[in-house]
């Protein structure tokens, strides 16, 4: 191509990115005079929500028993300046008439939101260390519980989903779902702020799990890589559009374990106490205390045994 020829090219390219046919669907009007939600900044304070909850193990500054009220102090305080502001960026970008928004309204909801989430630390706090003492114990291999708060991928997506459930049930639009996806894209780990998790819960390895919206997980629940907890299918409306809101993830039940590979989709209920098996397909109730495992199969002479 020419020296001439390319800038020929170059404006044709342009004219057609810039008709509003083609980027009508994927258009966000912005007003320039509201903050837009920042990803950077997110990473920020998950950082620091990380140094808060786990004292010791994150940061660069040493903690001591005698210092670390000073030490949580001066981070919490960072936290409600970047969170307020980030909650602010959030309700500016869900508004979808600029010119009627309150922005004095929404700074002064943005910082009660932010003490709103920050008082419920402690109890993040203590989820946590349950989920750290859960893939501590279910993991052989696992040398200390610091390791376990260093390097497992389920915990750091845990912590991710931890906070933006909180932050959602805050009613805290779209920042949630940037923390999880955060999560998703470092460990392969999908779960939707949405669900609900009790306590002490693990992924073992954790590549490829996938948790849905409305997912309900019990106490005592640990899953292995690849399971999905999905949607069986999405009812449609008059128009043909997917309804939104609707139950449509399984509820498992405490102290259930589901191994790798595993797909249990709809609304269905895994029953307490129960064992599912790699590999197998669930779309429809299990009782409690249940063990569900591939059939034994024969390929080329070898039958197969029971999937765990």
């Amino acid at each position: 191509m020419s020296n001439y020829e390319y800038p020929k090219a170059i404006k044709k390219t342009i004219d057609a990115l810039s008709k509003s046919e083609s980027f009508k669907s994927v258009w966000h009007r912005h007003n320039p005079e509201q903050p837009m939600p920042s990803v950077f900044v997110m990473k920020e304070i998950v950082s620091l929500i990380r140094e808060i909850i786990f004292p010791g193990y994150f940061g660069s500054s040493s903690t001591r028993p005698s210092s670390v009220q000073y030490y949580i102090g001066v981070n919490v305080e960072l936290l409600y300046e970047k969170l307020r502001q980030q909650i602010f960026a959030g309700l500016c970008f869900e508004c979808g008439d600029p010119a009627s928004f309150e922005v004095n309204q929404a700074k002064q909801i943005s910082s009660t939101l932010a003490v709103e989430f920050i008082e419920q630390l402690p109890e993040i706090r203590h989820l946590l260390s349950t989920d750290v003492d859960a893939a501590y114990l279910g993991d052989p291999a696992a040398q200390s519980k610091a390791e376990v708060i260093f390097c497992y991928p389920a915990i750091k997506a845990i912590t991710n989903y931890r906070i933006a459930h909180a932050l959602l049930e805050l009613k805290v639009p779209l920042i949630p779902r940037i923390i999880t996806e955060m999560a998703h894209s470092e460990t392969g780990i999908d779960i939707h702020p949405r669900a609900k998790i009790g306590h002490s819960f693990t992924i073992d390895h954790g590549t490829g799990v996938v948790i849905g919206a409305t997912s309900i997980i019990g106490n005592n629940v640990k899953i292995y890589q690849g399971v999905t907890l999905g949607a069986k299918s999405f009812p449609l409306d008059e128009q043909g559009n997917p309804i939104k809101g609707i139950d449509r993830h399984p509820i498992v039940e405490d102290n259930v374990i589901i191994y790798a590979q595993a797909t249990i989709l709809g609304r269905i209920t895994i029953g307490a106490n129960s064992v599912i098996g790699g590999n197998v397909w669930i779309t429809s109730n299990v009782a409690p205390n249940s063990k569900v495992i591939q059939e034994k199969y024969r390929f080329g002479g070898f039958i197969g045994g029971d999937g765990i």
